[in-house]
C-alpha cells in the first residue's frame, strides 16, 4: 500500500440477506432474496470451486445419507414396540390365560433405538465437520483471489467506488457464500433425503393415509403465498426506514459538534422521531405478518394429524394397520413438514447465494493493470537518478474525453517544481501519471532517463515518497507508523528520522513516547503532529523524488513553520513535486508549472511568471488582493 492511499474504515456490516419469502426457519420470514443477473452461468461457476473437493463432498452425501436414514427408522421401530406393549396390556385386559408384556422385546428395540440414535449423530458430525473443511477451504482461496486481485486492479477502478460497496464484495458477499457452503448446502441435502425417506416409511404404513397428509400440503403452500405477498411491502419499508434511521444517526453524531453549534438539536429530534415512527409502524407489521405464519401451519398441520388419527383409528378397528403404526405415522408426518418448508427457505437463501457470488465474480473479472512487460527489470537505473521527462503525453481518463493533450515537461535532478492552477486543472493527474496509477493514452514519462513502462511498477513507486494534505496513519503505535516508511528499519533509524522532521521531542512528551498507539483516526494527536509523522515516515524511506501536496494549511501558524522547515529537511537534494494551494508557499520552486483544464499553460520561476501577467500573475494577485487566501486554486 502506497502512501497516497487514503484512510479507510471497513463499515458496519448490514445483516446478510438471507432467507426469503415463506423463510421461517428462523422465527420469523427475511426479507426477498436479491436475484442474480444471469443464475445458471454464476451457479456452474460456483460449482467449479466445489470440484476439486469432490472425495469430500462424496463423504457429505454419504454421511448425511446414513444420518438421517437411521432417524428415520427410528419411529418405525418404536411404533413396534407400542404394538408389542399394546397387545400386551389389552391381552390381560381380556384375561387371556398367561399374557404378559414382552419387555424382554421392548428392551430390545429400546436398545437398537439408541444405536440408531447414537450412529445418526455421529454421521451428522462426520457431515459437519467434512463440510465446514470444505466451505472454509473455498472462502479461503476465493478470499485470496480477491485479494490478489485487489492488488493487480488499477486505480480508476477504485476511483469510480464506493470503499463501502468494494470492502462488501469482499466481506459480506463472500461470507454469504461460506454460510450457504457451510450450512445451506448440507441442510439441503438433509431435507431432500428426509422428504423421500419418510414419504417412503409412510407408504409402507398406509398409501391412504400417506394421501391424507399429502393434501394438506397444497393448502400449506396457498397460506404462505398469501401472507409472504402482502409481508414482502412491510419488509421493504421497515428496511427503508432501518437506512434511514442509520443515516440520520451516523450524520447526526458524526456532526454532532456542528448540530449542537447550530442549535439543531430539537430538529433533530424531530427527525428522529419521525423516521423511528415509520420504522416503528412497517416493523411491527412485518413481524406480525410473518409471525402467523407459523401459528398458520401448525393448524393446518393439527388438521393432517386429526385426519390422520380419525382414519387411522378406523384402519385400526378394521385391523388393517396396527396400533403403533398410527403412532410412528403421526411422527413421519411431523416430520414430512419441516424439511418441505426447509427446502423452499434454502432455495431463496440459494438464490440470495449465486446474487452474492455473482457480485464477487464480477470483481474477479475486472479489467487489470497493463501487464507489466517482460524487459522490466528490478532496480533498473537510468544515467541521471531524480530526472523526470513528459514527452508528448496525451491522457484521458476517458477515451473520448481528453484532459492532457501534448504535454512535454522536463525536469533536473534535485529540482522544486511547483504545481498550480484551480481546482480540476489536472495537478492530481500529473500526480498519477507520474506514480503509473493511470496508463497514458500516448507519448511516454521518463524517470532517471527510463521509460516507466520498462520499469516494475514496485520499483518505480519505491523511488516516491508522498506527503499529502490528507494523512495517513494506521492504528498503531507512532514507531510502526513511522518505521511504515521503510522495510526492516532499525530503532536509530525511526528515531533519526523523527528528528529529522522535527518531531521527536513532541513524541518524547508523550506518555509511551514512541510507543505511544494512535487510535483509528489519530485523532489522540493534533493534525500538525500527524503531519510532522508523514514527513518522518518519508524521510526515513528516503526516495528520490517527492511528492508533496499543501500540508500546511489546515494548522496554526508555529505548527506551519515546523512542518515547513521539516520539509525543507526532506526536499534537500531531492527532486520535489510540489502541488501548491498557497502561492506564497512556491516563490522559491526552480520552476513553476501553471496547469489549467489539463494542459500546463505557462512555466517559469515566480519572478517570471510574475513579470509575464498572465494566468499565474492573476492567481497571485487576487490571492493578495485583499490579504485573504482564495480556496479557488
Amino acid at each position: 500500500m502506497s502512501d497516497n492511499q487514503q484512510e479507510y474504515k471497513r463499515p458496519a456490516q448490514p445483516p446478510a440477506r438471507r432467507g426469503g419469502p415463506g423463510g421461517f426457519g428462523g422465527g420469523g420470514m427475511m426479507l426477498p432474496p436479491e436475484k442474480a443477473k444471469d443464475f445458471k452461468k454464476t451457479l456452474r461457476r460456483l460449482v467449479g470451486y466445489l470440484r476439486p473437493k469432490q472425495t469430500q463432498l462424496l463423504v457429505v452425501l454419504i454421511t448425511a445419507i446414513l444420518s438421517t436414514v437411521f432417524s428415520i427408522l427410528s419411529p418405525k421401530l418404536m411404533g413396534k414396540a407400542t404394538t408389542k406393549l399394546f397387545e400386551g396390556v389389552f391381552s390381560r385386559m381380556k384375561g387371556v390365560p398367561g399374557a404378559s408384556i414382552d419387555f424382554g422385546y421392548i428392551n430390545e428395540i429400546l436398545l437398537i433405538l439408541a444405536g440408531l440414535y447414537l450412529l445418526s449423530a455421529l454421521f451428522g458430525y462426520v457431515q459437519q465437520y467434512v463440510m465446514a473443511g470444505v466451505a472454509q477451504s473455498i472462502v479461503f482461496n476465493m478470499r485470496e483471489e480477491i485479494n490478489g486481485k485487489l492488488e493487480r486492479l488499477p486505480l480508476k477502478y477504485f476511483d469510480s467506488r464506493t470503499h463501502g460497496e468494494i470492502l462488501s464484495r469482499a466481506t459480506n458477499d463472500v461470507d454469504n457464500i461460506s454460510t450457504t457452503l457451510q450450512q445451506s448446502l448440507t441442510q439441503l441435502i438433509t431435507s431432500v433425503i428426509t422428504i423421500i425417506g419418510v414419504i417412503v416409511m409412510m407408504l409402507t404404513i398406509s398409501p391412504w393415509l400417506t394421501l391424507i397428509t399429502i393434501i394438506t400440503l397444497p393448502l400449506s403452500f396457498i397460506a404462505i403465498m398469501g401472507i409472504t405477498k402482502r409481508s414482502q411491502t412491510y419488509f421493504v419499508g421497515q428496511q427503508k426506514s432501518l437506512g434511514q434511521l442509520n443515516g440520520h444517526v451516523e450524520e447526526m453524531y458524526t456532526g454532532h459538534r456542528i448540530v449542537k453549534a447550530f442549535g439543531q438539536e430539537r430538529e433533530s429530534l424531530k427527525e428522529f422521531d419521525r423516521i423511528n415512527e415509520q420504522l416503528y409502524d412497517s416493523g411491527w407489521r412485518a413481524q406480525f405478518m410473518s409471525g402467523i405464519i407459523m401459528p398458520l401451519m401448525m393448524f393446518i398441520g393439527n388438521l393432517g394429524y386429526v385426519l390422520v388419527c380419525v382414519v387411522g383409528g378406523i384402519f385400526v378397528t378394521k385391523k388393517m394397520i396396527e396400533v403403533g403404526d398410527i403412532q410412528a405415522f403421526i411422527q413421519y408426518s411431523r416430520q414430512f413438514m419441516m424439511p418441505i418448508t426447509q427446502t423452499a427457505n434454502i432455495a431463496n437463501i440459494i438464490q440470495s447465494t449465486i446474487a452474492s457470488a455473482e457480485r464477487v465474480f464480477e470483481l474477479l473479472d475486472e479489467e487489470e493493470e497493463v501487464p507489466e512487460t517482460s524487459a522490466a527489470l528490478a532496480g533498473k537505473t537510468g544515467p541521471e537518478e531524480g530526472a523526470v521527462e513528459f514527452r508528448h503525453v496525451r491522457f484521458g481518463y476517458k477515451e473520448d474525453a481528453i484532459l492532457i493533450e501534448d504535454m512535454n515537461i522536463k525536469v533536473k535532478p534535485g529540482q522544486t517544481i511547483a504545481i498550480v492552477g484551480p481546482t480540476g486543472a489536472g495537478k492530481t493527474t500529473l500526480i498519477n501519471l507520474l506514480m503509473r496509477f493511470y496508463e497514458l493514452n500516448g507519448g511516454e514519462i521518463l524517470i532517471g532517463g527510463v521509460d516507466i513502462t520498462d520499469m516494475k511498477r514496485s520499483e518505480l513507486r519505491a523511488r516516491f515518497g508522498m506527503v499529502l494534505q490528507d494523512t495517513w496513519l494506521f492504528n498503531g503505535t507512532i514507531r510502526d507508523n513511522i518505521a511504515y516508511g521503510r522495510e526492516g528499519a532499525t530503532e536509530a533509524d525511526v528515531v533519526r528520522a523523527a528528528r529529522a522532521a522535527h518531531a521527536d521531542h513532541f513524541i518524547r512528551t508523550l506518555p509511551m513516547g514512541y510507543d505511544t498507539v494512535l487510535n483509528e483516526e489519530a485523532s489522540n494527536i493534533s493534525q500538525g503532529q500527524k503531519q510532522l509523522l508523514t514527513i518522518a515516515r518519508a524521510i526515513l524511506a528516503d526516495p528520490s523524488i517527492l511528492i508533496l501536496d499543501e500540508a500546511t494549511s489546515s494548522v496554526d501558524t508555529r505548527t506551519e513553520v515546523q512542518i515547513q522547515t521539516a520539509m525543507n529537511t526532506l526536499m534537500r537534494g531531492r527532486t520535489s513535486f510540489v502541488i501548491a494551494h498557497r502561492l506564497s508557499t512556491i516563490r522559491d520552486a526552480d520552476l513553476i508549472l501553471v496547469m489549467n483544464h489539463g494542459t500546463v499553460i505557462e512555466q517559469g520561476s515566480h519572478e517570471e511568471l510574475l513579470a509575464q501577467g498572465g494566468f499565474y500573475a492573476d492567481l497571485y494577485n487576487s490571492q493578495f488582493s485583499d490579504g485573504e487566501l482564495s480556496d479557488a486554486v
